[in-house]
């Protein structure tokens, strides 16, 4: 009788090597000369040549980190058997968090943790991920890949996030300049994004009897899966390219990335006490996935707008001298972008942000 393996255990060591060989080209491409390069080691390198490498110097630095994750989205992606968007979705995630800070992504990490060993499907991920960052100017400087067998059934999978990125201490951006009379611009989102999933498949496998594969007239020829797994749009370029127009005037006062808990949510978390943020419902429009969620779990108004983005993925609060001009730029980026609210005097009972 032969003794007990790693393998015989779930974990196949020759298949993990395997699956990591794969990803170095995928991680090279993401990578810049800030990235010191060497090989094995056990941790990633990033030079901080601030006034060297960067687009613009830095002179009082801030270090700015997020992490995130893609939630019960990839229960989608596991039936559907499509894997590099979620990938995607998770350089999304925690990049546009960053954003919120005025701050440039600079690198970041995966953590995947699967079932078992499967190359195939870890290279899928991998390459989602490395597209994002090379859309972000993020670079992919490393990671972790766990087998679990005993934590998740066969196919399944879980993953985290971690982004660095820097910003300047004067040009920090965390809602304290928002002002009575700034102008709030909502960033068109590209449907559901990564947020709400446990409620989505409630309503259209459970209560609407869906597939995956099934084509509803309302998501204009697109299957169930095409439209639910959609990628989390990413806004680096358009945030980047704003602010550094804007360098001098600093006419963006406040940006909120709307993940779960909505716009009103979101959108509070960066409104000062002294202001009211009131939107306008009918100032934007959302995408068909989100009437046709709402029809089929009957799901109350209310609740979609405490859930879902609802067509929105970012907004901008903004001087409301510089809103047509950072609209149009946004348009000229190929961001579908409205002005879908204003800023308003308030007490500190008041909300943050109301619907008018």
């Amino acid at each position: 009788m032969s003794g007990a393996t790693y393998s015989s255990a779930g974990v196949d060591l020759a298949v993990y090597r395997e699956a990591m060989s794969r990803l170095p080209a995928h991680m090279r491409r993401t990578q810049c000369p800030r990235v010191v390069s060497r090989e094995g080691g056990f941790a990633a390198l990033f030079q901080l040549d601030l006034q060297g490498l960067f687009a613009r110097g830095y002179e009082d630095p801030l270090l700015v980190s997020c992490t995130d994750g893609v939630g019960t989205k990839l229960k989608l992606a596991v039936l559907a058997g499509v894997h590099h968007t979620v990938g995607i979705d998770l350089v999304a995630m925690s990049v546009n968090d960053l954003l919120c800070t005025g701050a440039e992504p600079l690198f970041f990490l995966d953590y995947v943790a699967m079932s078992r060993d499967d190359p195939e499907l870890l290279e899928q991920i991998v390459r989602g991920i490395a597209d994002a960052c090379v859309e972000s100017d993020c670079a992919l400087v490393g990671g972790e890949t766990a087998i679990l067998p005993d934590m998740y059934h066969p196919g399944e999978y879980d993953l985290a996030g971690f982004c660095t990125g820097v910003v300047e201490r004067k040009r920090l951006i965390d809602g304290s300049a928002i002002q009575p009379g700034d102008v709030a611009i909502g960033i068109a989102s590209s449907g559901v994004h990564s947020n709400g999933f446990s409620l989505v498949r409630k309503v259209v496998f459970e209560i609407g009897g869906h597939s995956i594969d099934d084509r509803p007239a309302t998501l204009g020829g697109r299957s169930v899966g095409e439209t639910l797994l959609e990628p989390t749009r990413l806004y680096a370029r358009a945030v980047k390219g704003l602010l550094a127009h804007y360098r001098v005037k600093h006419v963006v006062h406040g940006i909120a990335h709307i993940t779960g808990g909505g716009l009103a949510e979101n959108l509070g978390r960066i409104v000062p006490n002294a202001v009211q943020v009131v939107l306008d419902r009918g100032s934007w429009t959302a995408p068909a996935v989100f009437p046709w969620l709402q029809e089929l779990g009957g799901v109350a108004r209310d609740e979609m707008d405490r859930v879902f983005n609802m067509g929105i993925g970012m907004v901008l609060v903004v001087s409301p001298h510089f809103s047509d001009s950072i609209r149009h730029q946004l348009t000229d980026l190929g961001h579908a972008c409205w002005t879908i609210g204003s800023v308003r005097p308030a007490t500190p009972a008041d909300e943050r942000v109301t619907f008018g």
